[in-house]
């Protein structure tokens, strides 16, 4: 079995959630991608044109700076992606993140959480930063997911 890292991005708690159980379901090692200026609720405020994410996601080049790193990228061979849609897409901090290490030739899987957003192009928007990479797309996980159907969703991966 392929050595998984399930690395994530939650500014509101349910893309972590859904991380955490991923993880185990996998049993693969978990890693919070933390951004250096945590973002406040003023900052998420999508209704507000001038708050920081819809500044950050106005600019698809903008990358917010992340605080942590993966010491032993090179031990994982497949990396769950987890993170909230944005505008339709990934936060470009997912960018900065992916930007950060060398995943050529490494299998990328994307999760998202969203409460009424589908993945759209989320997934492609993440293919510039990771070139080499093997994206595959994965889907919509809601935070109150079980186990059972975490499982499914890896297994329908497989498929």
């Amino acid at each position: 079995m392929d050595k998984a890292l399930v690395a994530y991005f939650s500014a509101t708690g349910n893309t972590k959630q859904v991380a955490s159980k991923l993880s185990k379901v996998v049993e693969g090692s978990l890693h919070e991608i933390v951004p250096k200026v945590a973002y406040t609720a003023d900052d998420l405020n999508w209704k507000d044109k001038e708050s920081r994410s819809s500044k950050e996601m106005n600019d698809k080049s903008h990358r917010p700076e992340i605080s942590d790193q993966v010491d032993n990228m090179d031990s994982y061979d497949t990396i769950y992606l987890g993170y909230p849609i944005w505008w339709g897409v990934a936060p470009t901090i997912i960018n900065t993140f992916l930007e950060k290490y060398d995943l050529d030739g490494k299998s990328i899987i994307t999760f998202a959480t969203s409460d009424s957003s589908e993945m759209g192009d989320s997934t492609e928007g993440l293919k510039i930063s990771a070139k080499e990479a093997h994206f595959k797309q994965g889907q919509i996980l809601k935070k109150d997911i079980n186990d059972k159907e975490l499982k499914s969703f890896v297994d329908s991966l497989n498929k």
